[in-house]
């Protein structure tokens, strides 16, 4: 049994590679027992906001079990999306987190773990399970850390001795067997540079956000106005945000990725705050045809950029 587990987790591993994904880990499909007490006060003090998403399906959020019938395994990977070349990002350029710059990664993801699935079914056998992109209630990066892909950082992002954190995460949850992997060692030491460069304090405390003070979520998640009491405290950050992320050390090491897929449009390298300011559904639709930029829709977007205009 031992041997069959090694023999297919190894198999799996290598395909992803081939697939593009930059790491793959296994971890045993259980119940997260550390992460249901830390979850579970999170909500209790509001720090979801209005994702009310968040509080839904709490049990199967913590039990893979409850997603797939008899689920053994969850397979996690990891796909870099750092750019080769970032968006102007000076004092007088609206900015857009690196995630958004290209396609969406549901579609990116989605479709290379449909492929590895595809491949386990040939490879192995009939094997029950689902791919999983955001597209359920699943504690990605406790998965990513629970299968040794990095450890979780006190800005509550994954962490990547070897590339950083600028990657998305997606599961596979299995109902077969496999050589699980282990943790490993939290390298955050004594270091608070993200706590410190967090400009609306949304980083409460090492390893907890306060999700409801994140400028993504103002930018992103949020409908409502944006409360005036954090005016001026964007940085022209107009969708997402990536602070926490650009002063971590470990984002030295972050590398240009592979995939097509998330470069920019060509149209937005060029674009100048002039251009922000006076975007048409037309070009919208255009440039964000595929991008997670769709999501806050364009009366959102416009809302973001009148957001961070001097009164």
């Amino acid at each position: 049994m031992y041997a069959a587990a090694n023999h297919y987790a190894k198999l799996i591993k290598t395909k992803a590679t081939e697939l593009g994904f930059d790491f793959c880990g296994v971890a045993k499909a259980d119940f997260l027992a550390d992460e249901a007490p830390r979850l579970e006060t999170w909500l209790k003090n509001g720090m979801h906001g209005q994702m009310n998403y968040m509080a839904n399906h709490f049990d199967k959020r913590l039990d893979p079990r409850l997603l797939v019938d008899d689920a053994k395994s969850v397979i996690t990977v990891l796909l870099n999306y750092y750019p080769e070349q970032t968006l102007p990002e000076g004092d007088d350029d609206f900015k857009v987190s690196k995630y958004a710059y290209g396609t969406d990664y549901h579609f990116v993801i989605k479709e290379k773990l449909t492929n590895l699935l595809t491949y386990i079914h040939e490879e192995i056998g009939e094997v029950g399970g689902r791919a999983f992109v955001d597209s359920a209630p699943v504690m990605d990066k406790a998965w990513a850390k629970r299968a040794g892909l990095g450890w979780v950082g006190k800005h509550t992002n994954l962490i990547n001795r070897e590339i950083g954190s600028f990657f998305f995460i997606g599961e596979l949850i299995l109902d077969l067997e496999l050589e699980a992997d282990g943790p490993i060692t939290d390298y955050c030491g004594t270091c608070t540079r993200c706590i410190d460069a967090c400009p609306t304090d949304a980083i409460v405390g090492p390893y907890v956000v306060d999700g409801s003070k994140c400028i993504s979520y103002f930018t992103i998640e949020l409908k409502d106005a944006i409360p005036t009491d954090v005016r001026g405290q964007f940085d022209n950050w107009i969708f997402g945000c990536d602070i926490c992320q650009d002063v971590c050390p470990w984002n030295r090491f972050a590398k240009p990725n592979k995939t097509s897929a998330f470069d920019p449009h060509p149209d937005l390298a060029a674009f100048t705050k002039t251009d922000w300011e006076e975007i048409t559904e037309e070009v919208f639709r255009e440039i964000f045809r595929r991008s997670a930029v769709k999501r806050t829709k364009l009366d959102g977007l416009k809302r973001n950029i009148a957001f961070n205009q001097p009164t």
